[in-house]
């Protein structure tokens, strides 16, 4: 009877040994499992940083633009303006000049 007894009891220790093999082996997969989500974590962290460096590059990229387009737009508004001056005198000029040429053919036709 002791011996059936004992035999239970290994039966019992080899079945929870078994049990417990397979318990660790699955806590052992899934510490891989945490580490290779801490290294994606890590790694996408990494590519975070450095889109955000290339974000901000980019975002100092576009007020330089903006500052040259503005720079160019105001530049753009002064030489229309200064081309609008120059016809107004050349237009000045040429009424001169029609007058000038008046005044010649008169001082022509008195001689």
């Amino acid at each position: 009877m002791e011996n059936k007894i004992l035999q239970a009891i290994e039966g019992l220790k080899n079945d929870f040994n078994h049990k417990f093999d397979v318990l660790a082996e699955k806590v052992d997969n899934q510490g891989n499992q945490i580490s290779t989500l801490a290294e994606k974590v890590d790694n996408q962290g990494n590519q975070i940083k450095e889109n955000t460096q290339i974000l901000k590059a980019l975002e100092h990229l576009a007020q330089v633009d903006k500052a040259e387009h503005d720079k160019m737009s105001f530049n753009i508004a002064e030489i229309s303006g200064e081309i609008k001056a120059i016809r107004k005198d050349l237009s000045n000029v040429e009424i001169i000049t029609a007058s000038n040429w008046g005044d010649l053919a008169r001082l022509k036709a008195v001689k």
